[in-house]
């Protein structure tokens, strides 16, 4: 790469190699101010004096050098997704080097979590990204990344290249859903099911619709007819809440397990939540649901429920590892990984 320096008052009518960032604190704006390609006019040349600029860089690149901006359209195009995703994705133009991707529906955001780190093992390269497998927004910016000098080699752009792994943005499926609540004082109106409205709100996020809702008292045989009626009626998943503890009257694991064909997990490392039960009958998922998500509003039943209703495979061996980051804060602004089950506020 070849640079010449030029003074400011000078440049009028010089094409600009790079965007040059604008800060106005007072404002708080940061931007580029002016994109590359941009020709200086007289009027530019007190702005730029303004934003700090005495001098500007003219650049001139050599074979086998790649610009900033082309480097990271680059690895844009392996990033965004096979052509079954693509739909899913916006890539906007790089701006000051940097480049965006842009989820263009809702649904789970999901990506190799190693090929990010390899790439940002990478001197050369900076790559951010919003936490794994949590949802996203249509129109949110999931993930942002971009090199750090103005012009990188030919073999930089191709080592990122092979690193890089597409995004998925899953768009979540309205897979019809019942509701089975567990116990005497319930069955017989003393108390309130305090579930049913929960799961009602948390449905909305998937579009799902709530098909079907039964009562049992505490019989491990009651129980599994209302799971089995709910299947008949084309139930996709079976929520099951009530009767998930250790106690004599807890009935629920013994029912879901009848029902199953194969259980993936009966607890899990997290809290709350250890006592989640997710198993499957067929097609049909059900799920044994703990008291802790009548009274939390996140517990890790909205982790499973994510990847469920994305149709995400959710796997014994994934959950064993949810420990580390599994113990709620139970604040209102965690955004970490693993912390309130990936979740955001």
């Amino acid at each position: 790469m070849k640079a010449k320096i030029i003074n400011v008052e000078d440049s009028v009518g010089t094409i600009l190699s790079h965007d040059i960032t604008l800060i106005d604190a007072e404002k708080g704006y940061k931007g580029a101010r002016f994109k590359k390609g941009h020709v200086v006019a007289r009027d530019d040349v007190e702005l730029l004096k303004r934003m700090g600029k005495e001098h500007l860089s003219i650049l001139s690149l050599d074979e086998g050098e790649v610009h900033e901006d082309d480097a990271a359209l680059r690895v844009a195009t392996v990033i965004k997704g096979t052509s079954l995703f693509a739909s899913s994705f916006s890539i906007h133009g790089p701006s000051e080097g940097k480049c965006s991707l842009v989820a263009e529906v809702s649904g789970l955001l999901s990506f190799d979590e190693d090929a990010v780190h390899k790439l940002n093992e990478e001197e050369e390269w900076v790559f951010a990204t919003l936490p794994n497998k949590i949802p996203a927004s249509k129109g949110e910016t999931v993930a942002a990344w971009r090199v750090g000098p103005l012009v990188v080699t030919e073999n930089v752009v191709r080592r990122a290249e092979e690193l890089a792994r597409p995004f998925e943005l899953r768009p979540f499926r309205p897979l019809k859903t019942a509701l089975v609540t567990t116990g005497r004082e319930i069955w017989e109106g003393r108390v309130k099911d305090a579930f049913l409205e929960k799961l009602e709100k948390k449905l909305l996020l998937y579009g799902a619709p709530l098909i079907g809702h039964e009562t049992a008292i505490d019989d491990k045989e009651a129980i599994r007819r209302c799971i089995e009626n709910q299947i008949a009626k084309g139930a996709e998943v079976v929520f099951c809440t009530g009767g998930m503890s250790v106690d004599a009257d807890d009935m629920t694991p013994a029912a879901i397990r009848d029902v199953a064909d194969d259980v993936t997990f009966r607890w899990t490392p997290t809290l709350p939540g250890s006592n989640l039960m997710l198993a499957a009958a067929g097609s049909v998922f059900l799920l044994g649901v703990p008291a802790c998500a009548v009274h939390s509003d996140i517990t890790a039943l909205d982790t499973v429920m994510h990847r469920l209703y994305a149709g995400l495979a959710v796997t014994s061996e994934e959950v064993r590892r949810w420990g580390v980051g599994g113990l709620c804060r139970g604040c209102a602004a965690c955004n970490y990984p693993t912390c309130c089950f990936g979740n955001r506020p």
